[in-house]
């Protein structure tokens, strides 16, 4: 069902105290090789990003997340980094880089960028040098152990992307450790010379005009010196894929001692006005690892983990859950969240309930999104409404994917490149063979056809980003009166003197509402959805009387 939406004007309000930019922000992350290709190569590149930064802008984000575009070798599409202070030429220069940044502040929009300081790639300088010796200079800045004494690895610890997390290395007749591919040596950020380092690194995209960090992958930084092995996970009814499921990663990760390294990294962005961090922590205590590393004043500004990103359905439980591990309370860290990224299918495809169009769900997901209190990341082509991408095995580039086929599902589906020009040469794209392969439907959604349509799903989010900025208690205020009963889930954002009840019918059937809608005024009406019913794939947002 497509009924025309109710949206309110986005007047701007005052607000009544002066809050950091990226309180309540709309980040938008960039996925540099599928955003946009200059040079027609079938890659996307930071010139491609900058000449499309207005298409971002236009949406009313704060700020842009770019993925990693530093040298590597790409066994992990750039997540093994080879020199941290550079850009992979795939991408360009680093003259590319500051256009993008002197683009982007112009257009008033913030520039994050991936950190990712568990690993790098074995082709860095640093993993050189100390894989030729026991006694250089840099011998310690990795995690290096001996061999038992019947020659097997020193732990029993798994790597997330199959089998041991060592591996034997011949020059200095001992073991490596990797969280991730052999290719990705463990740091040892326990080593104080290693921090100085990354903080350097920190300090050299500070000063070229980096607004923040998104950290990847940071409960991962630091291990059990003690090298104890990790115990085996409870029996569980999930589907267990890999070796690193069999596992509880208690000694591998997570070392307390991390939040003082991130103490260190807060203490350094904090000598730059108005810089932003946010942790992405994933795993089984990703709770508890998220309020530590946000907790009071000296560490993060905010960190996000995986609550929707695994999530097979979406649900007002899971929502109830995971917005009421963030209380607005003294000392409590501020969240950050997101539906879809580049490790994660498209949730129109994971979420969507049997017999519901997907068109229809993708509006209320968004509202639901941009409903919510902390930060909110829109990965690019959510705006658009883009679904999953089934991509063959002979065409699958991911490499966990290729690892655990088919067990795993290859996280490619969900970095296909964008369609800009419905019409155009693989959607405006690139003039060449893309990387992956479009979604054979999505050039329907590309952003030419989308922009002038005022019922369209880019549209539409153009407005909810604009009616969450205009709103304080959308954008920074507390959340209260949670209802999520069956398919309904309901809540009021309350700040500087208005409060919006915001109603989602998540399921396949009509809910009433009425009680629940008495007194409000719709700001958005989504789906069909009025004070009396919520369709399904319904959504309101109501202003309440005071």
């Amino acid at each position: 069902m497509t009924t025309k939406p109710i949206l309110a004007d986005a007047a701007p309000r005052a607000s009544a105290a002066a809050e950091p930019w990226w309180k309540g922000a709309v980040i938008y992350q960039i996925y540099p090789r599928s955003f946009a290709d200059s040079n027609g190569d079938g890659i996307g590149d930071l010139a491609g990003i900058t000449a499309r930064l207005d298409h971002v802008a236009s949406l009313g984000a704060d700020a842009i997340w770019l993925s990693p575009f530093y040298p590597s070798p790409m066994d992990d599409f750039g997540y093994d980094i080879a020199d941290y202070r550079d850009v992979d030429p795939i991408f360009g220069s680093l003259a590319d880089f500051d256009a993008l940044v002197a683009c982007a502040h112009a257009l008033g929009l913030k520039v994050t960028t991936d950190l990712v300081f568990a690993h790098t790639s074995d082709r860095h300088a640093w993993f050189a040098e100390s894989r030729a010796s026991r006694d250089n200079d840099k011998a310690d800045w990795y995690v290096w152990a001996d061999a038992k004494p019947d020659g097997s690895p020193p732990t029993n610890w798994q790597s997330v992307f199959g089998g041991p997390a060592w591996t034997w290395d011949a020059r200095r007749g001992q073991y490596y450790m990797h969280n991730f591919l052999a290719s990705q040596p463990q740091l040892n950020v326990h080593n104080r010379d290693v921090q100085d380092a990354l903080l350097d690194v920190v300090r050299f995209w500070l000063d070229r005009g980096v607004d923040g960090f998104r950290i990847d992958a940071i409960n991962f930084s630091m291990h059990d010196p003690d090298l104890r092995d990790n115990p085996p996970a409870p029996p569980s009814n999930k589907v267990r894929t890999r070796p690193f499921d069999f596992q509880q990663k208690i000694y591998n990760q997570s070392h307390p001692d991390i939040a003082l390294f991130l103490e260190r990294i807060r203490a350094l962005t904090d000598q730059y006005e108005g810089r932003f961090t946010v942790a992405e922590v994933g795993g089984e205590n990703a709770m508890r690892e998220m309020k530590l590393f946000t907790e009071g004043e000296r560490r993060l500004n905010s960190a996000y983990g995986f609550d929707f990103l695994y999530a097979d359905r979406l649900t007002p439980q899971l929502v109830r859950e995971a917005a009421e591990g963030w209380p607005d309370a003294p000392g409590v860290g501020w969240p950050s969240w997101a539906f879809e990224n580049h490790d994660a299918p498209r949730a129109v495809s994971r979420w969507t309930p049997e017999g519901v169009d997907r068109a229809d769900f993708a509006r209320m997901k968004m509202a639901l999104l941009c409903a919510l209190r902390g930060n909110i990341i829109l990965y690019n082509g959510e705006e658009l409404g883009l679904d999953q991408v089934d991509i063959p095995l002979e065409l699958v580039k991911d490499p966990e994917a290729l690892k655990n086929w088919p067990l795993t599902l290859s996280r490619d589906g969900a970095r296909t490149p964008l369609p800009w020009v419905a019409d155009g040469v693989h959607a405006g794209f690139s003039d060449a063979e893309p990387w992956l392969p479009l979604g054979a439907d999505h050039g329907a959604l590309a952003v030419d056809r989308q922009h002038a349509d005022p019922e369209s799903m880019l549209s539409l989010t153009r407005r909810l980003v604009g009616l969450r900025a205009a709103h304080p208690a959308l954008r920074r205020g507390r959340n209260a009166h949670w209802v999520a009963e069956g398919d309904l889930l309901a809540f009021d954002r309350i700040g500087e003197g208005e409060i919006v009840r915001c109603l989602f019918n998540l399921g396949t059937a009509p809910i009433a509402v009425e009680a629940l809608a008495a007194g409000g005024t719709p700001l958005v009406a989504l789906n069909g959805a009025d004070t009396a019913m919520l369709p399904p794939c319904g959504a309101l947002w109501l202003q309440m009387e005071g």
